[in-house]
């Protein structure tokens, strides 16, 4: 595990508590070695698939011979083949990401969240990668699945800074065309563009086979705009800002923001994503405990 005070972003309390919990695909998986998730691919594991019919060069040890002395027709088990996953953490570093209304920033608490993940994953046998992006992508680590790996990807997570603009969706259409074999992809970002263009690049990861979780992060004040004066808002991603009267604006503001997270919600649904809300005042081991917990019951 790393240590040191530059990698504070990952709690070794909270992984040995969390590792209890193993992280698993929601859709057949592609691996290069024998691992914990199904493949869509046939095998030997102890999981019965299906029959079929024999043909000459099978195995006759998958003969299924009590099928035979009842039809005098020789048949075939086939089982789910396991396999390891890869997984691409995919992780804003865009300059919204470093706003921090209690003290963490929406960045600090998507590197923990993704540290974690990345220390779960490899531990397990999994294979992990990283891709960081604002205007475009920053860095991308390809997945790998060994312990040493992960220093790789600490280090890449310590060096980036939010900052600058960002350009979500083309980002997340260059991502869906990276990732050439199928794989599990999480996206860590405050969202912060149209819902339309948003659902696109779902819908193109979707279609690529991808197996997609979204972590979306807001502020608590965000989310409450708990605001009592005028404040100078200023735009973190370009040189915009204003002076508001959050008091006459509240009302909007809260209905527009809902609107826009039902549409995120109800689209994620239609395009199979495993969206998660997060703020920044949640506890993060509690976030990632009950994600887990959903993707196990839903394996």
């Amino acid at each position: 595990m790393a240590s040191g005070a530059h990698r504070d972003f990952l709690d070794s309390a909270v992984v040995a508590r969390l590792s209890r919990l193993p992280f698993h695909s929601r859709l057949p998986m592609v691996g290069t070695m024998t691992g914990m998730h199904k493949s869509p691919h046939r095998g030997s594991s102890v999981e019965f698939a299906e029959y079929r019919k024999y043909v000459p060069g099978d195995d006759i040890r998958h003969v299924d011979w009590r099928v035979y002395a009842r039809t005098d027709k020789f048949y075939m088990k086939e089982f789910e083949a396991d396999t390891n996953l890869r997984c691409y953490l995919v992780l804003d570093c865009s300059g919204s990401m470093q706003f921090a209304g209690d003290g963490t920033s929406k960045f600090d608490l998507a590197r923990r969240l993704a540290a974690t993940l990345a220390y779960i994953l490899v531990h397990q046998g999994d294979s992990v990668g990283l891709m960081c992006f604002a205007d475009g992508i920053l860095r991308d680590i390809p997945p790998r699945h060994t312990p040493g790996h992960l220093a790789h990807i600490y280090d890449a997570m310590n060096q980036v800074n939010p900052t600058g603009k960002t350009n979500l969706v083309k980002t997340l259409h260059d991502v869906a065309e990276r990732i050439r074999r199928r794989a599990t992809v999480i996206v860590l970002s405050d969202f912060f563009t149209e819902i339309n263009g948003l659902l696109d690049c779902f819908k193109h990861i979707q279609f690529r086979n991808h197996d997609l979780a979204v972590f979306h992060l807001l502020d608590e004040s965000e989310l409450t705009f708990q605001f009592d004066r005028p404040i100078r808002f200023s735009d973190l991603e370009s040189s915009f800002n204003m002076i508001t009267d959050t008091h006459a604006m509240r009302s909007l503001y809260l209905e527009e923001l809902e609107s826009y997270l039902a549409d995120l919600r109800r689209g994620c649904l239609e395009f199979n994503v495993d969206y998660q809300r997060v703020s920044t005042g949640d506890e993060y081991e509690k976030t990632l405990a009950d994600f887990l917990l959903q993707r196990l019951r839903k394996s």
